[in-house]
């Protein structure tokens, strides 16, 4: 079975191809030749997920699933949130992103956060929602070299590493990702797709 992933992220789609039964091909845009901007403007993950599921339907008419995930850190009252991937500006530098969170966390004690990750599926023409979170901190900087986004700076509990000092299996094991694609994962198989 194709199930159409929305996104460009080749990283996220290994990620998550790495998890899925052998039988469940994942393909990205790139794959189906989608290079329209895909419209990101809910104020809520979920709203996120949903729109760039629906825009795969209207255009392509095909099973797909897309999702979305902030970091959400207590002491900013839940920022970066839904503006995880632009935090920093426009330019979605990873970088630039955990720069602008170190700095705003300069001297704050509460250094608690989570990541929520949220997935829209559309399968034969029914729609189903799965969520994942992990808790966790952020660190004082930035350690490892695996991963992307804000792994760099993201300890998750009880485990005094960030997830970029942890390979992709260990990651797997404990991130946002992977709980909410388990539920997807789980359902699918429950179904007999």
């Amino acid at each position: 079975m194709k199930l159409i992933f929305a996104t460009h992220n080749k990283h996220k789609a290994q990620e998550i191809q790495s998890l899925v039964p052998s039988e469940i091909q994942i393909l990205t845009l790139d794959d189906i030749q989608c290079f329209d901007e895909i419209p990101e403007t809910s104020p809520t993950l979920e709203g996120n997920a949903n729109q760039k599921m629906q825009f795969i339907i209207d255009h392509y008419n095909v099973n797909c699933f897309a999702d979305d995930t902030g970091l959400e850190i207590e002491a900013l009252n839940g920022e970066p949130g839904v503006y995880s991937a632009r935090y920093a500006g426009e330019m979605k530098d990873p970088n630039l992103n955990m720069n602008l969170v170190l700095s705003k966390m300069n001297g704050i004690k509460n250094r608690s956060a989570r990541f929520r990750t949220v997935i829209a599926l559309y399968l034969n023409g029914e729609k189903y929602q799965f969520e994942g979170i992990v808790n966790g901190k952020i660190t004082e900087s930035k350690s490892g070299k695996e991963g992307f986004g804000y792994d760099p700076i993201f300890e998750p509990e009880n485990c005094g590493k960030t997830f970029s000092d942890m390979n992709l299996q260990e990651k797997n094991q404990l991130s946002h990702r992977a709980r909410a694609f388990a539920k997807m994962i789980d359902f699918l198989n429950q179904n007999s797709i």
